[in-house]
């Protein structure tokens, strides 16, 4: 694919951004908006990371601590939330509105102004969600789940943490909305969809998905606070209710979720891997059809989380089948990965690290996850540590390190200069250090049988409790030093060239580096 392209950065003394505060409250521009979105989402980082180290910090050692069990259970239960809703998911949606427009030649996004609405409802939305840890009672405590009964024991701050979540949700709906009419109505003439940058593709899918099953999430919370204040028994056995309706119904919401987290992250990992192999990315147009797969096969498996309710045994067989089956469009795009990078001219800046890290440590978490999926297995790790020890590699070393990965690869487009690759190299080594040191102590925790969500455990479990939670402060504090890198780089250094590295792929690399207030006012031929 080649491209020529007639900027119109010349006319930015003309149309560039407003001045002061006033420039982030109304800009509808999309690499403004993209850039509110990725400094909230590394904002909550600390946020969510912070009550992460709380809880580690309780579990240092057997006994009770710095905390009492209630406001451990606020911290784990917030933590889950801050992360999910506050911190990853707006992440990849700053990438999207950085990226997607540039990828596809549009000059911004289709509905501008959703877009603020879309980012301007977060921090109101987790600012009402971290204001219930104020509140008579504390904040949330039922898990990230809510599974009633017990979410219907909450305090003050049940409403609230009902409705920030209708608000984060809305936002994400919204965001999906506009990304899909962007990319069905705005890309450049001649870019079909199969030409289309991976990243692309993956948020596309990753929108639908959110707009599938967003509204099912808050119908189910709805249920839970009609239950509380209306008088209803959706989920209370006393009033005809059942209880294991509102797991089905989280479920269904709930697996989708990890794929519209994780689906971004192989879309930046499949641009990241070809510009440092300096090769295509192999099997491109598999990649659209696994990821297409994927998306699908997500809304057909959620029950797997819940085979020690009890279900009948057509249902657990199919439940099982059909998780594994997830592995093959998943396995797919791992060979491709690794196919890319065969015979290539591989050079390991501090992307390809973290890229290379998300595939090796990614796939532990797969594997994990595989290990899950058969039901007389997950009997045994059911709410064990193993779980917490599965669902953080997918997380952490899975989307976070993606994240990280894509945030060093196009820093330089988007401030114009190189960051300092030494310390992004540092970086790398030491989150990868204290990530394993954090979480694959937690494999063993959970097959010797530690139960999740406890503040106190039996002293078997010390020693590794102790490496987890040695890990946990050094992954934290390694985090600080990202910060330090991205201040440096918006601040000056090595000015970027337009292309900034050796062989990259793709229309956003036509633009000069920064990349112009307004970019492809007259859209890209695509050839």
């Amino acid at each position: 694919m080649s491209a020529t392209t007639e900027h119109a950065h010349d006319h930015d003394h003309d149309h560039g951004p407003a001045r002061g505060l006033m420039r982030w409250i109304t800009t509808t521009n999309h690499k403004d908006i993209g850039t509110m979105y990725l400094v909230f989402a590394l904002t909550m980082l600390f946020v969510g990371g912070l009550m992460a180290l709380i809880v580690r910090a309780e579990l240092f050692q057997p006994g009770i601590q710095f905390v009492n069990p209630a406001f451990f259970n606020q911290m784990t239960t917030t933590h889950a939330l801050v992360m999910l809703f506050g911190m990853i998911m707006p992440a990849f949606a700053g990438f999207a509105n950085w990226m997607i427009p540039m990828m596809i030649g549009a000059p911004d996004m289709a509905l501008p102004r959703l877009n603020n609405w879309s980012f301007w409802l977060l921090p109101f939305a987790a600012t009402m969600l971290l204001s219930t840890l104020f509140m008579p009672g504390g904040g949330p405590a039922a898990g990230w789940t809510m599974y009633p009964p017990l979410s219907l024991q909450g305090g003050d701050s049940f409403p609230f943490t009902i409705f920030a979540v209708h608000l984060l949700g809305i936002s994400s709906i919204m965001a999906s909305i506009n990304i899909i009419v962007t990319i069905l109505n705005m890309r450049a003439p001649g870019m079909t969809l199969l030409k289309m940058p991976l990243f692309v593709w993956t948020w596309l899918i990753t929108a639908y998905l959110l707009i599938g099953v967003m509204p099912v999430l808050a119908g189910g919370v709805t249920m839970l606070l009609t239950d509380q204040f209306f008088g209803t028994s959706f989920f209370q056995a006393a009033g005809g209710g059942d209880p294991v309706l509102f797991q089905h119904i989280f479920w269904f919401f709930g697996h989708p979720e990890v794929y519209i987290i994780i689906l971004p992250a192989f879309g930046i990992v499949s641009h990241i891997i070809p510009t440092f192999s300096r090769k295509p990315l192999f099997g491109h147009e598999s990649m659209v059809f696994a990821t297409a797969s994927i998306g699908f096969l997500s809304f057909i498996v959620w029950a797997h989380h819940m085979f020690t309710v009890g279900m009948p045994l057509a249902g657990t067989l199919f439940f099982m089948m059909s998780t594994m089956l997830i592995a093959v469009p998943t396995g797919v795009k791992i060979f491709n990965w690794t196919a890319t990078m065969w015979r290539g001219s591989i050079s390991f800046e501090t992307p390809m690290l973290f890229a290379v890290g998300f595939l090796f440590m990614f796939s532990i978490g797969g594997f994990s996850g595989l290990m899950m999926a058969l039901a007389p297995v997950d009997f045994q790790y059911h709410d064990t540590y193993f779980i917490v020890a599965h669902f953080h590699y997918v997380m952490v070393p899975g989307a976070l390190f993606a994240a990280l990965g894509g945030a060093y690869y196009w820093l330089p487009k988007w401030t114009g200069h190189m960051y300092d690759e030494k310390l992004g190299k540092v970086h790398f080594w030491l989150s990868t250090i204290f990530v394993n040191l954090l979480f694959f102590p937690q494999h063993f925790l959970g097959l010797a049988g530690m139960p999740r969500r406890i503040p106190d455990y039996a002293t078997q479990f010390a020693d590794w409790n102790m490496w987890s939670s040695v890990g946990a402060f050094g992954f934290g504090f390694s985090q600080l030093l990202f910060v330090y890198i991205v201040i440096k780089c918006v601040r000056g250094g090595e000015k970027a060239s337009a292309k900034v590295w050796d062989r990259p792929f793709g229309l956003e690399w036509t633009v000069p580096s920064p990349a112009p207030y307004h970019t492809f006012e007259k859209a890209p031929e695509i050839k």
